[in-house]
């Protein structure tokens, strides 16, 4: 059985605040197009870990991380996003 985490992350723009669903896997793949098309630092997205990754303490820093991962994100595109980033925070859903 395959079991995976999925993370539930509120993302705020200005007066827009929402709630995005990814696993760290998309985080992951955002994160390497991200690293090679705007030149972001690589070390910016927290490490993969293995072993315990689904224990609960973890899972719960982990989504911390990831929380200031995407807010750093938003950050350093604060007028356009890349196109990749904004779909994964789904903007054309919430942001007008």
């Amino acid at each position: 059985i395959s079991s995976f985490q999925v993370y539930i992350i509120q993302v705020s723009v200005g007066n827009h605040q929402w709630t995005v669903k990814h696993r760290y896997s998309d985080f992951h793949d955002l994160h390497e197009k991200l690293v090679s098309e705007k030149k972001i630092d690589k070390n910016l997205l927290p490490p993969k870990k293995i072993i315990g990754k689904n224990s609960k303490s973890l899972v719960e820093k982990r989504q911390k991380e990831l929380e200031v991962y995407l807010q750093t994100l938003l950050v350093k595109f604060p007028v356009t996003a890349p196109k990749v980033l904004s779909h994964f925070l789904h903007f054309d859903l919430y942001v007008s």
